[in-house]
């Protein structure tokens, strides 16, 4: 059975996931660890647990979602996975941090391009890529039906849905996404979103103004 832990981190806030089954191999998505402090309560954590860590993955690359890629490829070689559609979000974080004022390591370079309804296999498990754009370009979401979880980015969050004012964003296709992809999951399936606290698909479909 998968485990989904969660770190809040960097000024935006930004949740970084690492899910890991009973082999102990495990991903790592959305690094936003941005600090010292940061970097080391994520490796702490991969350490005691005895984890090893076998791909990085971004599910789009807004710079709060990057920040810790270098820091992850120095640790543990691993390249970022992402949609080739993010390349130039990912491209443009370097311009955007000196916009924010936020020191910004360069991303390694993308080790390879995750694709639409493409499995991410590890360990014992896997999940399925779902390409959901519309807060980004070419954001991904990952969804086990086994396990009842999706790992939404910044797709869907609780009572909310992602911002479309950002280069690439669109309000029309990010609600064409989220109704095609995401409302077709079972109401019991966890959303671990980008920001802020986990729901569920059910919940959402009911409470969420956006999808009224």
């Amino acid at each position: 059975m998968l485990q989904v832990h969660s770190f809040t981190f960097n000024p935006f806030q930004e949740n970084t996931y690492i899910v890991y089954d009973h082999t102990k191999e495990c991903i790592i998505i959305d690094p936003g660890c941005h600090n010292y402090n940061e970097n080391t309560t994520l490796s702490a954590y991969i350490s005691d647990l005895g984890l090893h860590p076998v791909r990085l993955i971004n599910t789009h690359c807004h710079i709060d979602h990057v920040l810790g890629n270098d820091f992850i490829y120095r640790s543990y070689g691993l390249s970022p996975e992402i949609h080739s559609g993010e390349q130039p979000v990912l491209d443009a974080v370097d311009m955007v941090g000196k916009m924010y004022g936020i020191d910004v390591t360069p991303s390694p370079s993308v080790g390879r391009y995750i694709e639409d309804g493409e499995l991410i296999n590890f360990g014992h498990s896997q999940l399925t890529a779902l390409l959901t754009p519309g807060h980004s370009p070419a954001s991904l979401s990952f969804y086990s039906e086994k396990d009842g979880i999706c790992i939404a980015g910044d797709v869907l969050f609780l009572g909310s849905i992602g911002r479309t004012d950002l280069p690439g964003g669109d309000y029309n296709t990010l609600i064409r996404s989220i109704e095609q992809k995401l409302m077709v999951l079972p109401d019991e399936t966890i959303v671990f979103p980008g920001h802020g606290e986990r729901t569920t698909i059910g919940y959402e479909r009911k409470t969420n103004p956006f999808l009224r």
